[in-house]
């Protein structure tokens, strides 16, 4: 490729992040969508006119292919030297930007999914790897469900549904409530190709739940409470719905400073501290309140804190140890 088509090339900055994020890690394109937050055909576009270029190496593994930064492009003796000493420096100041950073974390969020879910990821050479099929967070979800009555459950900020699905496995019955038309749509659907029965689907605002008082054991805030412009009167309105003896589970972010958050995924908060999360649960009405952090690993953005309450007076009888015949879900 002659020197004007390649900066040609090389001129579109979702092109360079792909290269940034392939010189860190080799990812197939359902991987790159996530990080990049762009559409699977765009993504496919930029990987065909890179790896054309000789700028990007394909490799097939286990059904899927993988992309990697070529060869050409990390040998110090190659002719592209000189290109790929330009291409290090851009990304290494790219790494102080907001857009770099949003990309480190999506990164490192592929990266601990690979190593939760045990697939074949865990070494590069084939004979090291380790497959132990069904130690997923999934399977480990669905198999504690099977110690937990049938309660009714409410999931606020249902997202697109993969929580709500999860929960519908050991629940009674699931109410689901989102503010997005578009989200809620997305959510039906998955319910749908999953089988599932015993879900309602409500818009709402977590501030004003059309939900009646006292009719869920459960009330679970999975990183909505973060979205909320009222946070504590979310909470207030998950205590509403509860039950005498009901609970409140909320998985959210421990406090942090990237704030481009707030432009990008629509933040409110940007997580909070221990202690005042324990004390708005507190302040909503609930007692036995805990705090404690769910996942963190060193060098990430982002600390996951898990918190819970209850909700006083006697505990519901849909809290009963008996259990009925679970739902039969793929």
């Amino acid at each position: 490729m002659d020197a004007p088509a390649l900066f040609r090339l090389l001129g579109d900055d979702v092109r360079l992040r792909l290269l940034r994020v392939l010189e860190a890690e080799r990812l197939n394109v359902t991987e790159l969508t996530a990080i990049l937050g762009i559409a699977q055909s765009g993504v496919s576009r930029h990987l065909g006119l890179l790896k054309d270029a000789g700028l990007v190496s394909e490799r097939r593994e286990g059904g899927f292919s993988y992309y990697r930064l070529a060869p050409a492009l990390t040998s110090e003796n190659d002719g592209l030297a000189p290109l790929a000493a330009f291409l290090r420096a851009h990304f290494e100041r790219t790494t102080e930007t907001e857009i770099g950073r949003a990309d480190d974390v999506r990164l490192a969020e592929v990266r601990r999914l690979r190593k939760e879910n045990f697939d074949a990821h865990a070494a590069p050479d084939a004979s090291e790897r380790q497959l132990v099929p069904g130690r997923s967070w999934a399977a480990w979800a669905r198999a504690l469900g099977h110690l937990l009555p049938p309660l009714r459950v409410a999931d606020l900020g249902c997202g697109e549904g993969y929580l709500t699905v999860e929960a519908s496995r050991f629940a009674s019955r699931v109410i689901a409530v989102d503010r997005s038309d578009a989200v809620l749509r997305r959510a039906r659907a998955l319910a749908t190709r999953r089988r599932v029965r015993n879900v309602t689907w409500k818009r709402g605002e977590l501030e004003r739940l059309p939900i009646r008082d006292a009719s869920v054991d459960l009330a679970l805030l999975s990183q909505a409470l973060h979205h909320a412009k009222d946070p504590a009167r979310a909470l207030a309105e998950a205590v509403r719905i509860l039950v005498p003896g009901g609970r409140v589970l909320v998985l959210d972010l421990r406090e942090h400073d990237e704030g481009w958050v707030r432009e990008r995924l629509g933040d409110h908060w940007l997580g909070f501290a221990d202690d005042a999360l324990a004390a708005m649960l507190r302040h909503a009405g609930l007692t036995d309140v805990t705090v404690t952090v769910g996942a963190r690993r060193t060098g990430e953005a982002f600390t996951v804190i898990v918190a819970s309450g209850t909700k006083p007076g006697t505990v519901s009888p849909a809290r009963r140890s008996r259990r009925t015949p679970a739902t039969k879900l793929d």
